[in-house]
């Protein structure tokens, strides 16, 4: 057995994280041990080795999800962890969730909306607000560009064409495709949703740029509003 109470430096070389990362690579070391290598260092007040704050951070939160999910100040909380630790957990969550989100060596093009939910759907993970996107979209469906539009729920932050719709006629987009996500994990549209993408709609077609779809994003999931018939307009 590890002596996890010992600073990771005493270990043997074969037994330390970033030792074992760097021979034989990251896909056999533990969620822990990947923890422990960001961590770098333990706590000297307390005893504790990064491999054992990283412990208590997966125990504390229930995974990788339920640490994206937190604060960092509920982060801090754990004992050896502070500012710096904190941001450098958030910072390596939020590289990873951006790259799940590219496509390697392409553009990105939305054939679908299972397509937007793929790329759309690790932007959004952990988020504690709704924050509302709009994806401007090349002739071809290609990704030109991907702008927040507002953040805050709706009804805190009505969406209106005007925002909507200006970084579109700014860069020229053919079309575009709405997103916002819901953070109850529940991606069902409520009453609002529904007005408000029927009025984007509408300025739509007045400005003659085409509205393929609202996606609303929930834990792991989404819904097309164009595939419910609720664009309307």
């Amino acid at each position: 057995m590890r002596e996890y109470q010992r600073p990771i430096k005493y270990w043997p070389e074969d037994e330390r994280p970033r030792e074992r990362l760097l021979s034989k690579g990251a896909e056999v070391l533990s969620d822990a041990e990947l923890l422990a290598i960001l961590l770098r260092t333990g706590d000297a007040s307390s005893g504790l080795s990064a491999l054992d704050i990283a412990l208590h951070l997966l125990a504390k939160f229930g995974g990788l999800r339920g640490i994206d999910r937190a604060s960092p100040a509920e982060l801090e909380e754990v004992p050896g962890m502070g500012p710096a630790k904190a941001a450098a957990v958030k910072a390596a969550l939020a590289l990873g969730r951006r790259f799940a989100s590219e496509v390697e060596g392409e553009r990105v093009v939305f054939r679908s909306s299972s397509d937007v939910a793929r790329y759309y759907l690790p932007k959004v993970k952990g988020l504690k607000k709704e924050v509302f996107r709009c994806a401007l979209l090349d002739m071809k469906n290609r990704l030109i560009k991907d702008v927040i539009i507002s953040e805050g729920s709706l009804g805190e932050s009505l969406v209106h064409p005007r925002e909507a719709f200006l970084p579109a006629v700014r860069e020229s987009a053919a079309a575009v495709i709405f997103v916002h996500n819901h953070p109850s994990g529940d991606p069902s549209p409520s009453r609002e949703d529904v007005a408000v993408t029927e009025q984007l709609v509408r300025a739509g077609r007045i400005l003659g740029i085409r509205v393929l779809d609202h996606v609303i994003l929930g834990e792991g999931s989404a819904v097309s509003l164009a595939e419910e018939g609720l664009l309307g307009g």
